[in-house]
């Protein structure tokens, strides 16, 4: 059994490295910010990383990533309570760590300044790419939430795809942000959503509640039905950190 500070390191490099490049395929790309477009390969970006990272640490943590997916695992008793918190602290740590170096890259180009449109940071209302509102960013960020949780939670029984599950997961997570980036820039994710909002500041930290607060209960709710579905004949211990083939 891995223990739990080497399944902490290798959670903060995993969400470490998904924030760099699926944040860093916008934050540093001019086309992006300057042409307006780049929904597909930002979405990409998010994708191939988290299959990256999946395949090198699934092994090690169970490639959460992500504080939605940790308490959809747990809730769904896929993950031992006693190790929420922690992941979730690992998890903060490694987006904070990513963008603080997406800064210093980024401060490299004449003219960066600071902002939501040069730093993916997650918003609604003005802060919306295409100004959606409150509603539609709470519904959006649940919705694709549950369903991206649920995708991981769907595979946990299914051994004979264990190889592949990380492409699936990948993919789902393109789609998600390609769904997203339009209403909110794309979060699902409290832990990167955290880390952009801490160096944008402002407006980004007093929405920051609403790309917790979405996720976790797309995540609940993802955990909460799964669990029913399939009742309590497996192990409360179980978790995606006993090997891909094993929960995933």
């Amino acid at each position: 059994m891995v223990t739990l500070g080497k399944r902490l390191w290798v959670e903060g490099v995993g969400t470490a490295w998904l924030v760099f490049v699926g944040c860093g395929s916008t934050v540093l790309d001019t086309s992006v910010i300057l042409q307006g477009y780049g929904g597909l390969e930002v979405s990409l970006a998010f994708g191939l990383a988290f299959v990256t990272a999946s395949y090198a640490f699934g092994g090690v943590s169970g490639a959460h990533f992500n504080p939605a997916v940790t308490v959809g695992f747990t809730v769904a008793q896929r993950f031992p309570v006693r190790d929420l918190l922690p992941y979730i602290a690992a998890q903060i740590v490694g987006a904070v760590a990513a963008a603080a170096l997406l800064v210093f890259v980024a401060s490299g180009r004449p003219g960066f300044e600071l902002g939501a449109s040069e730093f993916a940071a997650n918003g609604f209302g003005a802060h919306s790419p295409a100004d959606y509102q409150l509603h539609s960013a709470l519904v959006i960020e649940f919705v694709l939430s549950f369903a991206f949780v649920m995708v991981w939670l769907l595979l946990v029984d299914r051994k004979n795809i264990a190889p592949i599950a990380p492409l699936i997961v990948g993919a789902c997570l393109m789609l998600v942000y390609l769904v997203s980036i339009p209403v909110t820039n794309g979060s699902v994710n409290p832990a990167r959503s955290t880390a952009q909002a801490l160096f944008v500041g402002n407006w980004a930290l007093d929405q920051l509640w609403v790309f917790w607060a979405a996720p976790l209960s797309g995540g609940i709710a993802a955990g909460a039905l799964f669990s029913f579905l399939n009742g309590n004949s497996d192990s409360p211990a179980a978790t995606l950190a006993d090997g891909q083939g094993d929960a995933a």
